[in-house]
């Protein structure tokens, strides 16, 4: 009901600010009177009290004292008032001096100035207080309130508090604040207590807490993961705010302060890169990224765009991803040099012309087929792509003297059960041996693999978004399928600073962190959604996909790794060929896959990389009749 009262117009306050501020001037005048009205010279009060009102009608005019909302008074509009009344106060002082001239005594005495302006600060500002407290009182007091605690007791905190309690359409009760800094803990914001964050759990037993909003950006990933599963288990609800350089000027709006994301879990600690090293190599470079419109390749683009690099240009076969792409950019760095072409990999006659024309010095080669599943049903357009188009801008990086080869590979490229990790293994064999075969090599060839990355094109987390959002069921295809997590920002900066690092032949392996139970990811997705799993969505079991694993690898029992200077890189010791016979057996399974012999095509993989064995595959049956015929290692 108090809600839609109407804000009071701004006339109303200012009636009010100058009735209060003449009243103060009558108390003046009593108390320096000691309370004896008759002693009061009422033509002189009459005199001031005209003088001031005109005084204080220019002053409340010019400093806009009416402006803010009665009931969101803020210390912004306490100082209004305070400068309001020290200039109003001045102004009388003067102007009662000044018409000394012309009275043989002043209309007021300079004492009842000084009572005057304290008086008027008191009313003006208590009055305001009193109508805010009101109405936060009468808010509060709603039985209906969802009750909130929120995490964080800084510059954020605040502003989330400040938000709340102003949007009146938001039904939120604020219980207290929890922090780790100890010296905050039992101080008070704008009278709501600070707990220590440790005593989360006994808060929201005591207050029966129905949310929580994280209102801090410092918060360690394991501690918010903690907090997140008590909440969970308390059916408490989780809200975050958004980053500080998304704030709308300078505040958190409403809007913004949304549930949760299963991805804001899943991050980790903030990677830091040799920036200065790689701003070195990079600088004033032509740079090649393929697969420019993809989740990892436009990554690329967007981190290569904060280095003073030269041209940029943009590989897709996706003409609207890439224009999208080209637009954000054009929109966002303005004076960035890029180009956006549109281009097959494995159309050599149209690679050759983008490497003729544009020159580039490095590549950063991320086109590829991904999708497990697809490629298990496309064995032929796996190897054109993810071979040949690999093959073809290896080579060509090599005629046209790259200084530089990123690959971007996969953990499922680690003992294969599948067309695509087949199809990528084969491309880290080839570029690898191309890099070894060349005694003074003006190109250097590396590689880098690592697991999922959070929020891909046809990633499990988006599916499993959708899923919630249509009501389920969630599908998940095995109990116990683990997966490894990346963020996008975070394995392109990593694939930055190897590519920074190497020398050349090198496979980097990225510390993928702890692996993650798919079940207890969707569990937790529905949780975070406010639902309960198994009663509002319901959780099924489809079987593991074709060429599906349970669990990923970064290394198979054969390999082993090596430390670099980063704590997240690695540099897996793998298997070396020759590369005259990687070429010939590359040569011949790309001639098959031309042709579209499916059959023959998966054989000719399985010859290539012996430890290539299908799982849930209608090309199971050929590691059984396979003659496996294993390359010639390198010596």
């Amino acid at each position: 009901m108090f809600a839609k009262i109407a804000i009071m117009p701004r006339w109303v306050i200012f009636t009010i600010d100058l009735g209060l501020s003449i009243f103060a001037l009558f108390l003046g005048n009593i108390l320096k009177v000691n309370f004896v009205i008759s002693d009061i010279p009422i033509l002189n009060l009459l005199k001031a009290i005209l003088l001031l009102a005109l005084i204080n009608t220019l002053v409340f005019v010019n400093l806009k004292t009416y402006a803010g909302i009665v009931r969101f008074t803020s210390a912004q509009d306490s100082f209004r008032i305070l400068t309001s009344v020290i200039a109003s106060s001045t102004l009388l002082f003067f102007a009662n001096a000044t018409l000394l001239v012309f009275y043989p005594r002043p209309i007021t005495a300079n004492v009842v100035i000084i009572i005057y302006s304290l008086f008027t600060f008191l009313f003006l500002i208590s009055y305001r207080i009193f109508v805010k407290y009101f109405f936060m009182y009468i808010k509060n007091a709603s039985l209906d309130k969802v009750r909130v605690i929120i995490y964080g007791a800084g510059e954020a905190g605040l502003a989330t508090k400040r938000t709340l309690d102003h949007d009146q359409k938001i039904n939120k009760n604020i219980i207290a604040f929890v922090d780790d800094d100890l010296r905050k803990v039992g101080k008070s914001f704008e009278g709501v207590m600070i707990f220590n964050a440790a005593d989360i759990a006994h808060l929201i037993q005591k207050h029966a807490l129905d949310e929580l909003i994280f209102a801090s950006y410092t918060i360690p990933a394991e501690r918010k993961i903690k907090v997140v599963d008590i909440c969970l288990a308390n059916h408490v609800r989780i809200l975050n705010v958004p980053p500080q350089g998304a704030w709308a000027r300078g505040k958190v709006s409403p809007a913004q302060i949304q549930n949760m994301k299963i991805e804001d879990l899943l991050n980790r600690e903030a990677i830091s890169i040799n920036t200065d090293g790689i701003q070195n190599e990079l600088e004033g470079k032509r740079i090649l990224i393929t697969g420019a419109a993809g989740s990892i390749g436009s990554e690329i683009v967007r981190q290569l765009l904060k280095f003073e690099t030269g041209l940029i240009i943009m590989c897709d076969q996706s003409e609207t991803a890439l224009h999208n792409l080209f637009l954000e950019v054009e929109e966002m760095h303005q004076k960035k040099v890029c180009h956006a072409f549109v281009g097959d990999v494995k159309d050599l006659q149209r690679m050759e012309y983008l490497f003729k024309t544009f020159k580039p010095q490095y590549v950063y080669h991320a086109a590829a087929y991904k999708h497990v599943p697809m490629m298990e049903d496309n064995p032929a357009e796996a190897v054109k792509t993810n071979v040949l188009g690999t093959k073809t801008i290896a080579d060509l990086s090599v005629k046209h003297g790259v200084q530089k080869f990123v690959m971007i590979s996969t953990d499922k490229a680690v003992n294969p059960t599948n067309i695509m990790g087949a199809s990528k293994r084969i491309a880290e064999i080839y570029v690898q041996s191309l890099n070894n075969s060349m005694v003074w090599p003006l190109t250097r060839f590396m590689t880098t693999r690592f697991g999922n990355v959070l929020g891909s094109n046809g990633s499990v987390i988006p599916r499993f978004k959708q899923q919630i959002e249509r009501g389920g069921p969630v599908t998940v295809t095995h109990p116990e399928i683990t997966r490894f997590f990346m963020t996008i920002p975070e394995a392109c900066r990593l694939v930055l600073e190897a590519a920074y690092m190497g020398n050349g032949g090198e496979i980097f392996i990225f510390d993928m962190g702890k692996s993650v139970k798919i079940v207890d990811l969707a569990k937790k997705m529905i949780r975070l959604a406010d639902l309960i799993p198994n009663q509002d969505i319901k959780i099924e079991y489809s079987g593991l996909r074709p060429g599906e694993k349970l669990y990923e690898e970064l290394l198979n029992d054969q390999e082993n790794t090596l430390p670099t200077h980063h704590e997240k890189i690695m540099i897996g010791k793998v298997r070396e060929y020759v590369f005259r016979e990687v070429q010939k057996q590359v040569h011949e399974l790309v001639a098959m896959a031309v042709c579209n012999h499916d059959q023959q095509v998966v054989r000719q993989m399985k010859l290539i990389v012996p430890e290539f064995k299908s799982k849930n595959s209608k090309y199971e049956a050929l590691d059984r009749v396979v003659n496996v015929m294993n390359l010639p290692l390198a010596d």
